[in-house]
C-alpha cells in the first residue's frame, strides 16, 4: 500500500489520499507539497549612483585646476607662445620646464607611499609660487630660466599625486570625472597663455611675462588654501593598518549619503584592493605591470604629440599666411582643447573610456593626415586657401586631442597594482616628457619639417588606434581593483 500526502502551504485542511494496490509490499510514504516555495531570504545591495561632490571632492579639485591651470601656462610658453614676451627663445628655455616636470614626478613616485598628500600638494603650490613671483620681479633670462625649472617640479609633484588622489578618493562611477580634470586644467592654461600672449595690449605697462606671474600667483595662494581643506586616500591609512581613520575618511567622502552601509561597503571594497596587494611580492606586482605598462605607454605617450612646437608654430603660420591675423582663429584654437575635455569629462563615465578615446584617436589621425597632405605640396605655403584650410583642421585637431586627453589621467589611476602603482605612474609620467623634449629638439621652427613631421605623427596615430582597439580594457563603472584585474588581460576589445 502507498500512502501519499498533498499539502499546500496555504492555511487550509490537509489532503489525504489513500491508493491500494494488491501487491503486497512495505508501505511507502511520499509528500507532495502544492503551491509555491517558499522564498529565499533577501540580500540587500548597497550601490552608490550618485555623481554629486562632496566638499573634499571639490577642495581637492579646485587645487588642482589652479595649480595645473598655471602649469598648463608654462607648458604652452615653452611650446611656442612666446611671441610677444621678452622671453628668449631657446632649446633650454622651452626644455627646462619639462625637465622640471620629470624631476618632481620621479621624486613623487618614490615617495608618496610614505608621506600624506597633502605635503606635495602644499610644495607644488609653494614652487608655483615662487615660479611666478619671478616672473613678475625680473626679466632676466638666468632667473626667468630657473622659475621654470622650479615650476616644472611643482608640476611633476602634483600630476602623480593628483593622479593617484582622485582615484583612490572618488566613487567608481564618477573616477573619469574626477582623474580628467588633470587635463581639463592644463587646457584651460593653455588656452589662456595662447590668448595672453596673443591678445594682450603690451602698451598697457603690464608685460606679458609679468601677467603670466601674476596668474601664478593668484592661483598658488588660492589653490594652497584649499589644500588645508582636503583630505587623505583610506587607502593610504589602510596600507598602515590605520582602519579606522580610513574609515573617517570615508564618512567625509560619502558624507552626503548618510548611509552607514555605504561606509562600510566603501570600506570593504578598499580592504579587499589593499588586501590583494599585500597577498603579491613586489616582484610578482612588478611582473603582472608589463602589459598594463605597455597599454599606458601607448596611450599616455600620444598626449605630447597633441600639443608640441610644430602645431603651434603650423598654427601661427596657416593663420599668418591666410591673413586671418591673430584674431579669432587662435583664440579658438585655444579653446578647443579646453572644450573637448569639457565633453570628453561628462563622457567618461556613462558611454566609457575606451569609446571616446577612440573617437578622439581616429579624428585625430585623420587630421593629422590631411594636414599633412596639404603640406607635401610647399607651393600651398603660400596660399591663402590652402593655409585656411590648415588652420581650420588645426582648430577641429585640438578639440578631438581634448576627447582623447582626458580619458589618460583616469586609464592612469587604474592601470597597475597597488605595490608598484606610484612608481610606475611617476615614470610614465616621466616618458610622456621626454618625448616633448624630442620633438623639441629633432622639429626646429621651421616650415619644412611640417610635413615630415604631420606625416609620421599621422602614421603613430593610426597604429596607436589600432593597437588602442584591441588591448585596452573598457573601466567604467569598475572599481579599483576590478579595473586593475581588466588591465592584466592581454586584449580587450570591448569597446562600452
Amino acid at each position: 500500500m502507498t500512502i501519499a500526502y498533498v499539502t499546500t502551504n496555504e492555511a487550509q485542511p490537509a489532503q489525504v489520499t489513500y491508493v491500494t494496490r494488491n501487491e503486497s509490499q512495505p508501505a511507502q510514504v511520499t509528500y507532495v507539497t502544492a503551491g509555491p516555495a517558499p522564498l529565499p531570504p533577501q540580500a540587500t545591495y548597497v550601490q552608490v549612483r550618485t555623481r554629486r561632490p562632496t566638499k573634499q571632492n571639490a577642495h581637492t579639485a579646485t587645487s588642482g585646476i589652479l595649480l595645473f591651470a598655471y602649469g598648463g601656462m608654462d607648458m604652452a610658453q615653452g611650446l611656442g607662445w612666446n611671441i610677444s614676451t621678452d622671453l628668449p627663445t631657446t632649446s633650454e628655455m622651452q626644455y627646462s620646464w619639462f625637465i622640471g616636470v620629470i624631476i618632481g614626478a620621479f621624486v613623487a613616485g618614490l615617495s608618496i607611499t610614505h608621506i600624506p598628500k597633502w605635503v606635495f600638494y602644499t610644495l607644488g603650490g609653494l614652487m608655483q609660487l615662487i615660479d611666478g613671483i619671478i616672473f613678475v620681479s625680473t626679466s632676466e633670462y638666468t632667473s626667468l630660466l630657473a622659475a621654470r625649472y622650479v615650476g616644472g617640479i611643482g608640476i611633476g609633484l602634483l600630476t602623480v599625486t593628483f593622479i593617484i588622489h582622485n582615484s583612490e578618493i572618488t566613487m567608481k562611477n564618477s573616477r573619469g570625472l574626477w582623474c580628467g580634470l588633470e587635463q581639463y586644467s592644463l587646457a584651460l592654461g593653455i588656452a589662456i597663455q595662447v590668448i595672453l600672449d596673443t591678445q594682450m595690449d603690451t602698451s598697457s605697462g603690464v608685460g606679458i611675462n609679468c601677467a603670466h606671474g601674476i596668474f601664478g600667483i593668484v592661483f598658488s595662494l588660492v589653490a594652497t588654501a584649499f589644500v588645508v581643506v582636503s583630505i587623505e586616500s583610506p587607502i593610504f591609512y589602510l596600507r598602515k593598518n590605520n582602519e579606522e581613520q580610513a574609515l573617517t575618511q570615508l564618512k567625509m567622502l560619502y558624507a552626503h549619503s548618510g548611509n552607514a552601509e555605504i561606509y562600510n561597503e566603501a570600506l570593504d571594497e578598499a580592504k579587499r584592493y589593499v588586501a590583494t596587494a599585500a597577498s603579491q611580492s613586489t616582484g610578482a606586482q612588478l611582473a603582472a605591470s608589463v602589459m598594463p605598462f605597455v597599454k599606458m605607454l601607448f596611450s599616455r605617450c600620444l598626449v605630447p604629440l597633441t600639443f608640441s612646437l610644430p602645431l603651434s608654430y603650423s598654427m601661427i603660420t596657416s593663420t599668418v599666411v591666410a591673413e586671418l591675423a591673430l584674431n579669432w582663429p587662435i583664440i579658438v584654437w585655444g579653446l578647443l582643447r579646453w572644450f573637448g575635455t569639457f565633453f570628453s569629462m561628462a563622457l567618461l563615465d556613462t558611454v566609457g573610456r575606451k569609446f571616446v578615446s577612440l573617437l578622439g584617436l581616429l579624428c585625430m589621425a585623420g587630421l593629422m593626415l590631411g594636414m599633412a597632405g596639404i603640406y607635401s605640396d610647399t607651393t600651398r605655403l603660400i596660399s591663402t586657401y590652402y593655409m585656411s584650410q590648415v588652420s581650420r583642421l588645426s582648430m577641429a585637431f585640438q578639440f578631438f586631442a581634448g576627447l582623447y586627453i582626458s580619458c589618460t589621467p583616469t586609464y592612469l589611476g587604474e592601470a597597475f597594482p597597488l605595490k608598484v602603482k606610484y612608481f610606475l605612474i611617476g615614470l610614465i609620467v616621466c616618458l610622456e616628457q621626454v618625448i616633448h623634449i624630442i620633438v623639441i629638439e629633432t622639429c626646429p621652427m621651421n616650415v619644412n619639417v611640417f610635413y615630415q613631421y604631420f606625416l609620421a605623427v599621422g602614421i603613430i596615430l593610426v597604429v596607436c588606434l589600432i593597437i588602442f582597439a584591441v588591448l585596452m580594457p573598457e573601466t567604467r563603472g569598475l572599481s579599483l581593483r576590478q579595473a586593475t584585474e581588466r588591465f592584466n588581460r592581454v586584449h580587450d576589445v570591448m569597446a562600452h
